[in-house]
């Protein structure tokens, strides 16, 4: 049975799908006219949003959706591949094509993937990255089992220092740490979306955070990189919700 969380958070993300297309055909296509195959694909997504197709509920034959968009077969198969490979629609067989009903992270795919085509400066991740660490933040806060994640977290604030302040500190290894540190934050909201996004985004950031770390560990600013870790914690451990935008803020003050 499907919760009304779950439905929002795939009627959320088919929302975004639909932007983020949008998005990226006016980059790539120039503002030309909209292929069939995408006049199909936009057409199947509005009836999920607009409750015409209930997540779980059976697609139109492939007749009847090429009456109600217009389209030939060839441009409605092609639709329902995309939205396969999207984790938005999913075939049982001998029954049909079915919207899915649960959270897929492939749904997230096509706007995280025109995060990476768009000519983005550093700084508008460092902005998107503070965004979505304040969100998390705010997310876990409001749980009463925040304590139950707080041991892996400082074993991983441990590690990180620990490398830091060793007599020959390796570039590869406190990023790594710093990242599993981050990880951590984001998987104690148990939020499969949020993840996914975190994980993204640490991925597309890589370079500059190797670099970043490079530049804290040669200037001698480990003691201050160290407690912005450090003032992390204990936002988390003493729910100082109203201190979470500063120190996330606070804590992005060497990426630049």
């Amino acid at each position: 049975m499907l919760n009304g969380v779950c439905r929002d958070n795939i009627l959320y993300i088919l929302r975004g799908v639909k932007e983020e297309r949008g998005r990226f055909r006016m980059e790539w296509e120039k503002r030309t006219a909209k292929s069939v195959v995408d006049q199909v694909v936009d057409g199947i997504i509005s009836e999920i949003i607009e409750g015409r197709l209930a997540p779980g509920g059976k697609l139109p034959t492939e007749m009847e959706l090429c009456q109600q968009f217009g389209a030939g077969r060839n441009s409605v198969r092609e639709a329902v591949k995309k939205l396969q490979a999207y984790g938005i629609l999913y075939i049982r067989r001998a029954d049909g094509t079915f919207v899915s009903e649960n959270y897929n992270q492939k749904m997230l795919d096509p706007m995280l993937y025109s995060i990476i085509l768009q000519k983005n400066s550093w700084r508008d991740f460092v902005e998107l990255r503070a965004a979505i660490d304040i969100g998390t933040l705010n997310v876990i806060l409001l749980r009463r089992d925040v304590a139950a994640f707080l041991p892996e977290l400082y074993r991983t604030f441990g590690e990180l220092s620990a490398e830091l302040h060793s007599p020959q500190p390796s570039v590869e290894r406190v990023l790594e740490l710093d990242s599993q540190f981050h990880t951590r934050i984001a998987d104690a909201a148990q939020n499969p979306m949020l993840a996914t996004i975190t994980e993204y985004i640490t991925r597309l950031t890589m370079p500059s955070r190797l670099e970043t770390t490079r530049r804290v560990m040669e200037s001698g600013e480990i003691e201050h990189f160290v407690d912005l870790h450090r003032r992390m914690i204990t936002v988390i451990e003493r729910r100082q919700i109203d201190l979470i935008p500063q120190t996330v803020q606070d804590h992005y003050v060497f990426w630049k």
